[in-house]
């Protein structure tokens, strides 16, 4: 496929020059920073005039997203979830990406609000401030009160984002196709990454589906008093308009602050590593964001939850999945560990299991060994997502976002409280999980499950033997065979049998001096050489650059 064969690119021409212009500058800034001379490193600056060349490599991915717009914002926000796509560091650099943008006017608020709650604006609120509290990509928050007396926030979406998201999410498209064409770039699955994204972005634009999820929290800690869900207003939301009951506190971010408060910040730790670890093995519905700016602390120490847009469920196979990694860790078995790792990840065809197994071999011996008093999970869990990138092994969406999170949860724990332990925090849970594994009315869910499956089977099975007997009695059954790698080699081969005949060519023609000659030397034979020349070169760069020059089995 040509990249000139994307249809997005003649579509939204003015924003694909924009895109590829910021990705050439930081582009070359890379170079330059691995490359080029020491003066040349000042030339390309970013926004704030810094120079780019000097900034190390994540930095530059997460300065190219932020001069790209909210859509990549955004897009670098799903990969910071994603370490076993991008490694570690890169996904610890995206998570500092910041998509505050420029707020709109009350006059578009106001049409915004009227059009999507289809009544006057006074009509829902006996108060509500021009002044915005906070804009980010999708829309800005606006204090208010209900006529009833209750003091409300109110989340405006933007007015043009979905046509802006629609443009990019377009033009992403189309760079996933033309990364597909590239192999260092297929291997990280872009056209499904673009697929998540776009399923991701349109369930962060619709704010029905953040007040769903703000219900299904305040249902779960209805009872739990250590834990603060804002209210949500059905009666004033919409899809592009939501309305919640206001939190006053201070954000665990704001660590000053909290002590000032005289605020006990070991509880604090605890409290919020609980709501989370309740929310993940109790619940199977998450908050996808343990961000300190998400959390405030409000009076009495209870715990209040921000920002319901990114969600994760856990169903009963991903549980599965959960456990069987968690066994395979603590049981320090390498061999059963290698085995989920590859049954539960998309694997590549190339994968070394051997050397795969060695690697988890050492990391459980070094992790192993450790006290649960002194063993860092985060410092454990990105090694272990370290190991599984390494090898190109791709783990189901949700999966990996429940690893991040367990990182950021640490860490954001460890920001409050360095001696908490979020492994001892877990004890509990792994007891339960162990009871849940073995459980009667478990093992009734999955007998029915693979009976189902089963009979599914055995409905399909005589149908397809059939079929098949079918088409090899009359000839027309084919089997399809997929030469993968063959293609580059069998290209080398032609090119090098091309600079060959070339040469040899060239040299009889520079010996017989076929004309025209200049310097007794013939010039379609010099320039024929020089043709041979580039093209073996070319070649022996393309072997080198393979690993594949003088490898042996």
């Amino acid at each position: 496929m040509k990249i000139s064969s994307i249809p997005q690119i003649y579509r939204h021409l003015a924003r694909w020059r924009e895109i590829l212009a910021v990705l050439s500058k930081y582009g070359l800034a890379d170079w330059i920073g691995r490359l080029g001379p020491e003066f040349a490193k000042d030339l390309l600056k970013d926004r704030e005039g810094m120079a780019i060349a000097r900034h190390t490599w994540p930095t530059r991915i997460r300065l190219a997203l932020t001069e790209l717009g909210p859509t990549f914002i955004k897009l670098g926000q799903l990969l910071s979830t994603r370490p076993d796509l991008v490694g570690t560091e890169l996904s610890a650099a995206l998570q500092h990406l910041q998509d505050n943008v420029p707020s709109d006017s009350m006059e578009q608020v106001r049409g915004m609000v009227e059009r999507d709650l289809k009544r006057p604006i006074e009509e829902c609120f006996a108060e509500f401030e021009e002044r915005p509290l906070a804009s980010a990509s999708i829309g800005q928050v606006h204090r208010a009160r209900l006529k009833s007396g209750e003091r409300v926030v109110v989340k405006v979406q933007h007015p043009d984002v979905p046509r802006k998201f629609q443009v990019d999410l377009e033009i992403f498209v189309g760079l996933a196709q033309w990364a597909e064409m590239v192999p260092e770039l297929a291997q990280y699955r872009p056209l499904a990454i673009a697929t998540e994204f776009q399923r991701m972005l349109r369930r962060e634009l619709d704010f029905a589906r953040e007040l769903r999820n703000m219900q299904e929290f305040g249902r779960h800690f209805a009872k739990d008093p250590s834990v603060r869900i804002p209210r949500p207003y059905p009666e004033f939301s919409g899809p592009r308009v939501l309305t919640m009951e206001m939190l006053e506190g201070i954000k665990l971010v704001e660590t000053e602050r909290l002590v000032q408060a005289g605020v006990d910040m070991n509880e604090i730790a605890r409290r919020g590593a609980n709501m989370y670890l309740k929310m993940i093995f109790s619940h199977g519905f998450f908050h996808a964001d343990p961000h300190p700016g998400n959390l405030l602390v409000l009076e009495g120490g209870v715990i209040g939850l921000l920002d319901y847009g990114m969600v994760g469920r856990i169903d009963e196979r991903l549980l599965e999945d959960v456990e069987e990694l968690f066994l395979g860790v603590t049981s320090l078995d390498a061999e059963h560990l290698t085995a989920v790792v590859t049954r539960v990840g998309a694997v590549p065809v190339e994968l070394d299991r051997s050397a795969l197994a060695v690697d988890l071999a050492d990391y459980l011996a070094h992790y192993g060994s450790q006290s649960l008093d002194t063993l860092d999970l985060s410092a454990s869990l990105n090694e272990l997502l370290d190991l599984i990138y390494r090898y190109r092994i791709s783990l189901p969406a949700k999966l990996a976002m429940l690893l991040k999170l367990l990182v950021t949860l640490e860490g954001t724990s460890k920001l409050l409280s360095p001696k908490l332990s979020l492994l001892e925090l877990m004890k509990p849970y792994r007891k339960q999980m162990l009871l849940r594994r073995f459980s009667p009315a478990r093992q009734m869910r999955k007998m029915r499950r693979i009976s189902w499956e089963m009979r599914h089977l055995l409905d399909i099975l005589p149908r397809g033997l059939t079929e098949i007997i079918e088409q090899v009695q009359t000839g027309k059954f084919d089997v399809h065979l997929d030469h993968r790698g063959l293609e580059p080699s069998v290209n080398r081969l032609v090119l090098g049998m091309l600079a060959s005949a070339l040469f040899v060519g060239s040299s009889l023609m520079v010996s017989r001096q076929v004309a025209p000659i200049v310097y007794d030397i013939s010039v379609p034979g010099a320039v024929a050489m020089l043709v041979a020349i580039i093209l073996s070169l070319r070649l022996w760069r393309a072997i080198s650059k393979s690993g594949h020059l003088d490898r042996r089995k």
